[in-house]
Formats: C-alpha cells, sequence, structure tokens
C-alpha cells in the first residue's frame, strides 16, 4: 500500500477519532471503511502508529485505553484547559475513593465485605455514585445466604484512568495504605480532561450527609 494511501486512512482515523467522543477500537475503525475498501487490521495499526508520532509535539495525544484509542489533551495543559468549563473540579469523599480503591484491587467484591475492611457502613450513594459514573457494575452474586451482589470495576473505569487493563495499577507491594491509594485515584481525576468532553459534574465531597461519617482510616490492604 503506497504513503499516499496510508495517509488517506490516516486521515479518516483522525477524522472519526476527533468527530466520535468516545475511544474507538480497531473493528469500529475498520468498520468506517465500505467492505471493498477496508483495511487489513495492520494497517489500521500502522496508520494508528503515525498518527501518535504526529502528535510527539502537540498539546493532545493519541491514546490508547480499554475502549479503544482517542485523542486526549495531555496533561500539561489541563490547567489552562480547564478554565473553559464552568464546573468546578471534580471533588469525591475518601469514603467514595476508598471504596472505588477496593473493589479495584479486589474485585469482585461485595458490600459486605467492603464495609468489613473498612469498618464502617458503605453508603447506598457511594455504591450509586459508582455506578452512575459508569465505574462499577454488577458481575453477579455471591453463593452465600442473601445472595449480595459482587461489584468489579468496568472498561469505563480504565478509560476514565488512562489504561488499558488493571495490571496497570501500583502494586499493593507499593501501596498498601487506603488513604494513599485514594489520594492516587483523586490525583487521576484532578488530571484528567478529555480532548472534547467536559468532566462530569462534580461530587462534593461534603455534600452527603448519608455517606460515612469516620475519620479513621484502616492500617492496611493485605
Amino acid at each position: 500500500m503506497s504513503e499516499e494511501s496510508i495517509r488517506h486512512i490516516q486521515n479518516i482515523i483522525e477524522a472519526a477519532l476527533l468527530a466520535a467522543g468516545k475511544p474507538l477500537n480497531l473493528d469500529q475503525i475498520r468498520e468506517l471503511f465500505t467492505e471493498e475498501e477496508r483495511p487489513a487490521r495492520q494497517v489500521v495499526e500502522h496508520a494508528l502508529s503515525q498518527l501518535e508520532q504526529a502528535c510527539a509535539d502537540r498539546s493532545y495525544e493519541l491514546r490508547k485505553v480499554s475502549s479503544g484509542y482517542r485523542f486526549q489533551i495531555r496533561e500539561d495543559y489541563a490547567t489552562w484547559v480547564g478554565r473553559l468549563f464552568e464546573e468546578k473540579p471534580q471533588r469525591y469523599s475518601r469514603a467514595l475513593l476508598e471504596t472505588l480503591a477496593l473493589i479495584a484491587y479486589r474485585q469482585p467484591i461485595t458490600r459486605g465485605e467492603i464495609e468489613d475492611i473498612r469498618g464502617v457502613t458503605v453508603s447506598s450513594n457511594i455504591v450509586r455514585t459508582l455506578m452512575e459514573r459508569e465505574w462499577v457494575r454488577i458481575v453477579g452474586h455471591k453463593d452465600v445466604p442473601g445472595r449480595p451482589a459482587m461489584y468489579a470495576t468496568t472498561r469505563q473505569f480504565l478509560d476514565y484512568f488512562n489504561m488499558t487493563t488493571l495490571e496497570q495499577l501500583p502494586p499493593l507491594s507499593e501501596i498498601r495504605d487506603l488513604e494513599e491509594i485514594g489520594r492516587e485515584i483523586e490525583q487521576k481525576i484532578q488530571a484528567e480532561i478529555q480532548f472534547d468532553t467536559p468532566a462530569p459534574e462534580a461530587e462534593d465531597a461534603a455534600s452527603s450527609a448519608d455517606e460515612d461519617h469516620d475519620e479513621s482510616i484502616p492500617g492496611t490492604l493485605h
């Protein structure tokens, strides 16, 4: 295939990613083309690689996440781009961040198991917020009396935190304290700005009276 053909495919992919407003995987990108002109997966991968290199000196980058490929602003420019939006920076309660961390590291996990580790009741508001953000989903029910729901993270969770797999989470051997894990997640949330999508509506850390009121943090994750 000629360089001109590759550039044509590259331009089509670039236009589609800019317009999509969400990540596109290889199959979705190939579906942009008619059956007669559809490039092989290797050709699409090569065009994506060329696009990534073309963005090397730009304020945005081509990033591969769990759901596919997307353009996004580089973190170095987040401060300036963030001023375009009227929303306050996202704020999440410590209890929510700890709950999300436990689900990410211990999935699948039940609400009762989260409460056993944290030592406090998990607010229904926390679970609802995580489900509404589509960071967490129910993946089954534990085979014990009451058959409690088991929670796990989603592709959207990986996408939001710029990961392709859960293996990219910091190893527990390096981060063991729940508060420290919560801070890691909060830093990622504060830095995350999509190329063409404003941040979701902020969740005020102090707004929910029914969230956990504990001031103590359990010592470690085991």
